[in-house]
């Protein structure tokens, strides 16, 4: 009686766990039943429960079936019986992250379908800064940013936006011209920024005269290259205006597969190249960026389709950059997406330290940049190539060569799209 008194007062106090509290109360019971039945330790509680999302996140078989499955094969008299069905249950679990991620071929799957509500903010806050991911360990391009919005209602499983705004809105600026008009930016440099960082660009269309002012903007600093950066197919409002000369449009791409899986209520890939087409049409520079480039069953076929569907439909001249990255996470946002358990394999991978933040092991990203770039051989001197957050030994691996700072890498890529823009129009730089 005394030990069975202590085990529910070490549950009691387990059960505080944050991720524990985040289950569904069937996979509550079935850890309690099990840790309590079976004298589990606070820390076997916790592999568990870390495991029992994982699982539930994966959409595999849940806790409760796989400690059933995994006990009939061991011998209940064997005073280690807890410990060899939970290393049973981690070796699973082990195996399903090491391998490439098997993702059914499915519709466009709809996380939390309600439409994210819309503020205006008017505040003292910066709408400009520098990348939120830029880092001295790894190569950087030194991209300063434009938050027209906070949040972003796409959806995509991995985005780390929405470690950022947790309150299920997305906060548009009222007063942005205004406060565009007022960055203080030296004419004598260049300068690249993006606005796709804190929101994709072009969701929201010119909610609020976002897009108009972010136009005038570039018209009024000949010395900046404005990118905007979507995954959405919302390109009507640039159709009808007429476009600044240094501006250019870019896409994210992955294969419709991944995009099924992963990107709940974005355009789908064809939607996404279509929409370039059509912008590129009209004389307008764009850009595309594959990132996150993913590892799993059967991407070497998908991407290899994705990239000459790509090269068919545009000339390399029309295109201003393509950049390769992949999953990368601070541990604050895997422990956020475990706690939101969307339905996702995206966290299906092996974890290896990447410049103080989570990522594929270097051996991985070898193998998919490498496959990638080749598949983009007839145009890798026609094309600006960069990777994003990656470190030297993955450039040097993939391109045989690096940049020796981040502001000469900066450079290039301005020097780059200012020349593929001067094929259509010319921009003035002092």
């Amino acid at each position: 009686m005394k030990t069975k008194i202590n085990i529910n007062r070490r549950f009691d106090s387990f059960q505080k766990y944050s991720l524990y509290q985040s289950l569904d109360d069937k996979s509550k019971d079935e850890i309690r039943d099990i840790g309590v039945e079976y004298k589990l330790t606070f820390q076997e509680l916790k592999q568990l429960t870390d495991m029992a999302v994982d699982f539930k996140m994966w959409e595999e078989p849940d806790i409760g079936i796989q400690w059933k499955e995994n006990s009939r094969q061991v011998n209940q008299s064997n005073k280690m019986f807890n410990k060899t069905v939970l290393n049973s249950i981690k070796n699973n679990w082990k195996s399903l992250k090491e391998n490439e991620t098997k993702y059914d071929q499915k519709s466009k799957r709809i996380y939390n379908s309600e439409a994210r509500k819309l503020k205006e903010i008017n505040g003292d806050n910066d709408v400009f800064g520098m990348c939120p991911v830029a880092s001295e360990k790894t190569v950087c391009c030194n991209l300063r940013t434009i938050d027209v919005a906070q949040g972003c209602g796409l959806g995509c499983s991995y985005c780390s936006i929405q470690t950022f705004y947790e309150n299920g809105s997305i906060a548009v600026e009222k007063n942005l011209k205004e406060k565009l008009a007022a960055i203080d930016l030296d004419p004598s440099k260049n300068y690249h920024i993006g606005s796709g960082q804190s929101s994709d660009s072009l969701a929201l269309g010119n909610k609020n005269g976002i897009l108009d002012a972010q136009l005038e903007f570039a018209s009024n600093n000949p010395n900046i290259i404005l990118e905007f950066k979507t995954k959405s197919k919302n390109i009507n409002h640039f159709l009808k205006v007429n476009m600044p000369n240094n501006i250019f449009v870019s896409w994210s791409l992955n294969p419709q597969k991944f995009i099924n899986n992963e990107e709940a209520r974005t355009a789908s890939l064809m939607q996404r190249l279509k929409s370039a087409r059509l912008l590129s049409d009209k004389g307008i520079l764009v850009g595309f960026h594959f990132h996150p480039l993913v590892y799993y069953e059967g991407w070497e076929k998908d991407y290899k389709i994705l990239i000459n569907n790509l090269m068919d439909m545009f000339s390399p001249n029309e295109i201003g950059l393509i950049s390769f990255g992949t999953l990368t996470f601070i541990k604050p946002a895997i422990k956020s997406l475990r706690k939101v358990g969307t339905k996702s394999k995206i966290l299906q991978m092996p974890f290896a330290e990447a410049a103080g933040k989570i990522s594929y092991p270097m051996d991985t990203k070898k193998k998919i940049f490498s496959k990638v770039w080749d598949l983009f051989t007839p145009w890798h001197d026609k094309v600006f190539y960069y990777f994003c957050m990656e470190d030297k030994e993955l450039w040097n691996h993939v391109f045989g060569k690096c940049y020796d700072s981040n502001d000469d890498f900066e450079k290039d890529l301005f020097d780059s799209v200012k020349v593929k823009l001067k094929l259509k129009t010319s921009i003035n730089v002092n």
